[in-house]
């Protein structure tokens, strides 16, 4: 029995960015009560003001080593913190894009935003876990965000059918993870990730059987979660029927939280099986690629087709994870964020183009872009260039790493598959470039935009220009950050 001398106060010094989200969002969704409709632009304000002060205080307390706290349950380490400081920076560029498409429908309240900051705290808790309940704790916080968020317009079939799919899919994927997890407790005699990497290694066979269908329930609830084929079927219907700015929020940050999970999963907790789960995710990042890529050409909702995309590069992700060595993870980790940056850009031009009564989510929509607006059509020649892996952008160094990384470890044949895929899916983000410059214009209305959200989308798509330019810098932050 725990008495009051023997309780020890747990290191509250990482966890710090966490306890100030928390508090700031509990704090703006109170406050959000007490403001008008028309002023919800203070909600909004202070969702990224909460954004700003998580990065500040996680670059401020960032010490370059791994930190233990809460009984090991919660690590503070150098691949957590540049991670977190990615998600502040998408989840942030999300709210700024989506705030005019909100407000001309009538969907611009406080529960996007406090809903939004509740799951950026369900990733940072994701992408700290040092324990299995931790993670799933913070993977449950972030789900059940995300489902609120898809059925938010409420009057919309499309968005109510999309929540209800991604609900029940989503909870039978968490049961199956849980399911595994609870495998792998009760034969590791552990929740602790590193306690079990250690218990693993002293297992005998009939223990290892049991070890090794945890294994697969957790791999099974992971794949979902990152929409890797076969447990994609989720993933295009939640992306075309939720409405826009709710899909650009789960096709962007959360993708660097899966990588997380992924990460403390399999190669922190189940290390030492790395034979067997490597042999199931060289399956997933094939048929991944294929059904991705394959699929996504015979699309004429742009928004099917980027879900599609999606699932494509969690193949080209899967491919540096699999590889099991330093120089594949610290590339998957390169490729998550670059992904997550792309996404953001993606689908931040989609609602660059809707207006009140328009959702521009037909490939239609972008015909003659050049003609109405020569500056954005090159801003998304340049993000479909990079999702596709042209040079000189940023996407074609994400792939070539994540290849060079299976080249190492002797699977080419894997590679050679990686690159037929990736030229196979050239073909429809040039469709998008052939519609914008080669077409003419089927709506020549001027784009209805505010300036903020004109800077921000220029910086994203021309950052992605300067990170394909010199992508030293981001590379050389995720090999540190693995180490």
């Amino acid at each position: 029995m725990m008495t009051p001398s023997s309780f020890e106060m747990p290191n509250l010094l990482p966890a710090v960015p966490e306890i100030f989200v928390l508090t700031a969002t509990c704090v703006i969704l109170l406050a959000d009560l007490y403001v008008r409709d028309d002023k919800k632009v203070i909600t909004y304000l202070m969702s990224l003001a909460t954004l700003v002060g998580a990065a500040v205080l996680t670059i401020t307390l960032h010490t370059g080593e791994t930190v233990l706290t809460f009984s090991g349950s919660f690590v503070s380490d150098p691949m957590g913190d540049v991670l977190k400081v990615f998600v502040y920076l998408v989840t942030a560029a999300v709210f700024v894009y989506s705030r005019n498409y909100l407000i001309a429908r009538n969907l611009f309240k406080g529960e996007f935003f406090t809903l939004g900051l509740f799951g950026v705290l369900g990733m940072m808790v994701l992408i700290s876990a040092q324990n299995m309940l931790t993670l799933y704790l913070g993977l449950e916080l972030l789900s059940l965000c995300m489902y609120a968020m898809v059925a938010l317009h409420r009057d919309s079939i499309n968005a109510t059918e999309a929540a209800m799919k991604y609900f029940v899919l989503g909870a039978l994927a968490s049961g199956m993870l849980l399911y595994g997890m609870s495998l792998i407790y009760g034969i590791t005699g552990s929740l602790d990730l590193a306690e079990i990497n250690a218990a693993i290694k002293s297992l005998d066979d009939s223990k290892m059987m049991v070890a090794s269908l945890g294994m697969v329930l957790v791999i099974v609830g992971m794949a979902f979660k990152l929409g890797a084929v076969p447990f994609h079927m989720w993933l295009p219907d939640v992306y075309h029927g939720a409405p826009t700015a709710i899909t650009l929020y789960i096709s962007a940050a959360p993708k660097i939280a899966a990588f997380a999970m992924v990460m403390r999963l399999l190669v922190e907790g189940l290390g030492d099986m790395h034979v067997q789960w490597q042999e199931i995710l060289i399956i997933m990042a094939v048929l991944s690629m294929a059904v991705g890529n394959i699929v996504a050409i015979a699309q004429a909702n742009i928004k099917r087709m980027l879900a599609y995309s999606t699932i494509s590069h969690v193949g080209f992700l899967l491919l540096g994870i699999l590889a099991g060595t330093a120089e594949g993870y610290s590339s998957a980790m390169f490729y998550a964020i670059t992904y997550a940056l792309m996404a953001a850009g993606g689908f931040g031009m989609i609602l660059l183009l809707s207006r009140s009564g328009f959702e521009a989510d037909r490939l239609e929509d972008f015909k003659g872009l050049s003609e109405r607006s020569p500056w954005f059509a090159f801003m998304m020649l340049i993000l479909m260039f990079s999702m596709a892996g042209v040079p000189p952008t940023v996407g074609f160094y994400a792939k070539l790493a994540v290849l060079q990384s299976v080249v190492g470890v002797g699977l080419t044949w894997l590679a050679v598959l990686g690159v037929i895929f990736s030229i196979i899916g050239v073909f429809y983000y040039l469709r998008v470039i052939k519609l914008m410059y080669f077409d003419k214009p089927v709506d020549t209305s001027p784009l209805e935009t505010t300036a903020d959200m004109r800077i921000i989308l220029s910086a994203n798509a021309l950052g992605i220009l300067y990170l394909g330019l010199m992508p030293g810098s981001l590379l050389a932050l995720c090999v540190a950050a693995i180490g």
